[in-house]
């Protein structure tokens, strides 16, 4: 194993004071899982203030294979220019490597690709922040209900919710010093689940749902009025606003509590949960009115 070009070296100077250049936007031909990590990554440069020149000294790559990284573009990167990247912008290497991997699954490289690229890499990984475990293990099990009522397969659910906490993770510092980390963690984690959930006329398709819940499971053979009756109401869930559709697939999906664990959950006060409930009631109302009103 090898120690990539640049590992450990001093930061210019005078790069503290300067803001990047933002790089050119991200090739079309990467994939969600590889976006989720290259995203943040760009954040980090563009924040950081360092300039192309400054990559190229600290990782002893070239401005063109940066580029590409910090685009897409080409082939999907291996672990050692990614790591030399993320080793120049002082992120965390465990969380990436996960990301890193997930990203390259996706772009369909085999496995002994992934682990030789692994393997040619010398690293101590380091451990993640208390807090964050701590995070982790607050929200791991409402998260995990939340990406099940839209993903289903147990795979994906895993896979939604790990690439949610690795990328807090990588960015734990900027998360941990936000005015509301729960708020801005639930939004990431949203987003990572929409990502991966059927769609269906630009909403998520919540329908598959209706065969996990008890009321279909306990119900015999042949209560297809009741099953539609569910069908419409999950298909007008999907079509409430965001924070309407989480409160009310949190509350009558995964049964959390309305006054207490929901707020804690998705970092909304107490208050304007009620409130949103409410209004996501009378939303629905109106909706499932116009939909039997159609027949």
């Amino acid at each position: 194993m090898t120690e990539p070009p640049g590992t450990g070296r001093p930061a210019p100077p005078e790069a503290a004071g300067r803001r990047g250049r933002k790089p050119a936007p991200i090739s079309t031909a990467a994939g969600p899982a590889h976006r989720a990590w290259l995203e943040p990554v760009r954040r980090h440069v563009f924040s950081s203030g360092l300039t192309l020149d400054d990559l190229v000294h600290r990782s002893g790559y070239s401005k063109t294979r940066i580029s590409e990284l910090l685009r897409g573009n080409g082939y999907y990167p291996t672990w050692e220019i990614t790591f030399s990247m993320i080793r120049a912008l002082g992120l965390p290497v465990r969380p990436m490597r996960r990301l890193w991997t997930a990203a390259a699954r996706e772009a369909r490289k085999e496995r002994w690709w992934i682990e030789q690229c692994i393997g040619q890499v010398a690293c101590e990984a380091e451990p993640p922040p208390l807090a964050h475990q701590a995070f982790i293990e607050a929200m791991r099990a409402p998260y995990t209900a939340y990406a099940r009522a839209f993903l289903l397969a147990e795979d994906r659910v895993r896979w939604a919710v790990g690439e949610t906490f690795d990328l807090l993770w990588l960015s734990w510092d900027t998360v941990a010093s936000s005015e509301n980390v729960r708020r801005g963690a639930w939004l990431l984690l949203r987003s990572r689940v929409l990502a991966r959930a059927t769609h269906r006329d630009g909403r998520p398709d919540l329908r598959a749902a209706v065969f996990s819940t008890e009321e279909v499971s306990d119900s015999v053979p042949g209560h297809l009025v009741l099953m539609t009756d569910l069908v419409d109401l999950f298909d007008a869930i999907a079509r409430l606003p965001q924070d309407q559709m989480d409160v009310v697939v949190l509350g009558h999906l995964c049964g959390l509590d309305l006054a207490e664990t929901i707020p804690y959950v998705t970092g909304l006060s107490p208050a304007i949960t009620h409130a949103v409930d409410h209004h996501a009631r009378a939303a629905l109302e109106a909706l499932l009115h116009r939909a039997g009103s159609r027949e």
